[in-house]
């Protein structure tokens, strides 16, 4: 399968890409556009919708998750893997098991011991990244990812 891109300006350009040399992130961006990029979820019983940019991060507890914005808390549909797969966002980070977090909502970053990292986020709290994803953090980080 080939993809023709076409850019027109003072001459015409035109760009063939085989399908599978697409980037990851490039896809993703087309998923996002295919639905309007808004999650769904329930807050007080009532169905909203979430820009995923708004996200702080995402929490599974007790089988239930629930995505923090810094004014809200909603619970969404599905679990932390379906979220991760749905979103199709690299500004998400599975930081521990247990949570998600939204890379760019970080404002500091501080190491700690046993190759955590402690992450403050927007809002001022402090969400731990575990040893198991630390080091996929910093090749993030550094651009690696």
């Amino acid at each position: 399968m080939k993809i023709d891109i076409k850019k027109i300006s003072e001459g015409e350009e035109s760009i063939t890409v085989r399908y599978r040399e697409l980037t990851p992130k490039l896809n993703k961006i087309i998923g996002l556009l295919r639905n309007d990029g808004k999650i769904w979820g329930k807050l007080d019983e009532e169905s909203v919708s979430l820009d995923p940019y708004d996200i702080l991060y995402i929490e599974s507890v007790d089988d239930k998750v629930f995505a923090y914005t810094p004014d809200k808390v909603i619970k969404l549909d599905g679990t932390l893997n379906s979220f991760v797969s749905d979103i199709a966002d690299e500004s998400f980070f599975r930081c521990s098991k247990a949570m998600i977090i939204n890379v760019n909502k970080v404002v500091s970053l501080k190491s700690l011991s046993s190759n955590r990292i402690d992450a403050t986020m927007e809002g001022g709290e402090h969400i731990l990244i575990s040893r198991r994803y630390a080091s996929e953090f910093r090749r993030l980080l550094r651009g690696e990812r």
